[in-house]
């Protein structure tokens, strides 16, 4: 098991995060809070690149949740077939919309608790959703993170769920600059495979399994 980062290197690492990358927001592509949700349910287990080549024609084709809570099943999963699980994704697209629809007014719902109810929306979506949206204190956990928080020592949980629970109670504050942050550093120098450490890594020092960490 990897050491644990001390309360003084929580402290640095998350001063160096947030002062690094208090500007960053999603690299997902959108234009309002239906848009954004959309994109954040496609890019589960999918890239945000291509995500954003398959969302324009899906967003033209169905600019609100009304006109997708009435789409054709082969039509939803034609448009974004090139996405991950696009078959289980086009499904609950529909059911997402047609709830918005039925339950909240056709108005998609600003508040974690609300927006889990929501076909395909799970924790981690709804809490991503907000960050971006709203700025909320909250703490996502992806695969990039994983891998950041195990890698430094900031959580030894072993599902997303507790590692963002564990994030959040060492973070506390500017947990929404600290998702992305930690998105960032590991999908371009913490990467899964041949991490940029000699050249690219700021945070070095505070590696905890360099050598040893297997991302899942």
């Amino acid at each position: 098991m990897a050491k644990k980062a001390t309360k003084k290197e929580i402290e640095e690492i998350k001063n160096i995060f947030v002062e690094k990358y208090n500007k960053a927001v999603t690299e997902l592509e959108y234009k309002n809070l239906y848009e954004l949700l959309i994109a954040v349910m496609l890019s589960a287990q999918c890239t945000d690149k291509r995500v954003n080549i398959i969302t324009p024609a899906l967003f033209e084709k169905y600019p609100s949740t009304k006109e997708l809570a009435n789409a054709d099943l082969d039509e939803v999963k034609e448009l974004i077939k090139t996405c991950s699980f696009f078959n289980n994704k086009a499904k609950n697209l529909i059911k997402m919309a047609r709830s918005v629809e039925e339950d909240f007014k056709g108005e998609i719902p600003l508040d974690p608790k609300d927006l889990v109810k929501l076909a395909g929306v799970g924790e981690k979506t709804a809490n991503v959703v907000m960050i971006e949206f709203t700025g909320a204190n909250l703490m996502a956990v992806d695969t990039h993170v994983f891998r950041v928080s195990h890698r430094l020592g900031l959580s030894s949980a072993t599902t997303p769920s507790k590692t963002a629970q564990e994030l959040s109670k060492k973070f506390k504050t500017n947990l929404h600059i600290l998702h992305q942050a930690m998105v960032l550093f590991g999908r371009y120098i913490c990467t899964a495979k041949n991490p940029k450490c000699e050249d690219e890594c700021f945070l070095k020092e505070f590696c905890k399994t360099k050598d040893t960490f297997k991302a899942k």
